[in-house]
């Protein structure tokens, strides 16, 4: 990609050198482990450039080896690194993980990145107008947590402004990162985004906000909400939005024939001060009609966790761009998600858009058939069905 050529996806955000465990067990009893790499953000730019994308991160690390390894082995996924900072006073974040028990679905993870050259962005370091030119930006709730610094960046990056790109915000609620702070600041900017990503079990957690229906209520400006149900799969509730421009075009005529039909790509919401859900009213206007839309998961053999919500987001954003009906976006969501969930790491080849394309148009019955286990993306793999 091009210094000149506007990114499909632009991600902001820390991510981190992983250390994975060479076998199962507790943390004190792990010998050795692999190095990898982590971060929501910019697990969502690999993911989609390995989808054909084109993506750009934007963050800090430290002037160390590990910052090299993390910028080396981002970029070789395709993402343009370019606008990433080195921290000569700040190190890179590192955390460890366990292998998930089987019989508890618990891991035990250690975060060593308090202090870390991500969590020293700022509206003067990262200001709005450095970022790279993008259709899309992907925000999520960890840089908020991270310090203050980041919380202002994240307000600034949301604000209403001329030329602001679709915002997608995924919640990504850590309670360890929130000690002693407010949550409640992730629902703000959450109704600021135009694409949020939110699971029911970090709502409640978080906002005391329980089910599906009560999180859109909770959310009402942004054009696409996507509540993770964990097992029960995605409950979408959108409302018709104008086209995504192709990069360089001008915004659509709000007028035009095209405008508003809800099977197009989004475009960015024309995004006012926060303003209370009035029954039947939003904002002194009458209330568009949600569509709802349910899709179920995939029956998958996890290998790990980890990393699986930030492929749902890449695979949904993905098919956003490609203008795909939002039933249909929420399915690649759940088979890039199902590409991570057979692996031990975060990041994985995302299975072949053909194929991936044929998997997400079967029917409803096909689709709850399918069996998905570790090697499933490969050209030559049979993917199982009963």
């Amino acid at each position: 990609m091009s210094g000149t050529t506007p990114a499909d996806v632009v991600c902001l955000g820390e991510s981190m050198v992983t250390f994975l465990p060479s076998r199962p067990g507790r943390l004190a009893d792990v010998p050795s482990f692999a190095r990898g790499i982590g971060g929501a953000e910019s697990n969502v730019a690999c993911a989609l450039a390995a989808a054909g994308h084109r993506t750009a991160w934007v963050s800090r690390v430290g002037a160390d080896g590990f910052g090299d390894h993390l910028v080396e082995a981002i970029a070789a996924y395709g993402v343009d690194t370019s606008f990433v900072r080195r921290d000569p006073s700040r190190p890179t974040g590192i955390y460890f993980r366990t292998a998930t028990d089987r019989a508890t679905d618990v891991h035990e993870v250690a975060y060593y990145r308090a202090g870390s050259a991500a969590s020293a962005m700022s509206p003067s370091t990262v200001p709005c107008d450095g970022l790279p030119a993008g259709r899309v930006l992907h925000l999520s709730g960890i840089t908020a947590a991270l310090s203050a610094d980041c919380l202002a960046l994240l307000h600034e990056l949301t604000a209403p402004r001329e030329g602001r790109p679709l915002v997608s915000f995924d919640v990504n609620f850590r309670p360890g990162l929130w000690r002693g702070d407010s949550p409640a600041v992730l629902l703000e900017l959450a109704r600021r985004a135009d694409v949020v990503f939110v699971g029911e079990d970090e709502a409640e957690a978080a906002w005391g906000v329980v089910g599906a229906a009560a999180i859109r209520e909770a959310l009402p400006e942004p054009g696409v909400v996507v509540v993770k149900r964990g097992a029960d799969g995605v409950t979408v509730f959108s409302h018709p939005t104008p086209p995504l421009p192709e990069p360089g075009a001008l915004p659509p005529d709000p007028q035009s024939s095209n405008a508003g039909r809800a099977e197009m790509p989004l475009a960015p919401a024309q995004v006012k001060p926060l303003r209370r859900l009035r029954s039947g009213v939003r904002g002194g206007a009458p209330e568009q009609a949600d569509t709802v839309t349910h899709v179920p998961a995939l029956h998958v053999h996890v290998v790990a966790p980890v990393g699986a919500g930030d492929a749902f987001a890449a695979g949904f954003l993905s098919a956003t761009l490609r203008g795909l009906p939002v039933r249909t976006r929420a399915r690649h969501g759940h088979l890039m998600a199902a590409a991570v969930l057979t692996v031990p790491g975060d990041l994985t080849e995302p299975p072949a858009r053909e194929r991936a394309d044929r998997l997400a148009a079967l029917d409803d019955d096909a689709w709850g058939r399918l069996r998905l286990g570790p090697g499933w993306t490969g050209d030559d793999t049979e993917v199982r069905t009963t």
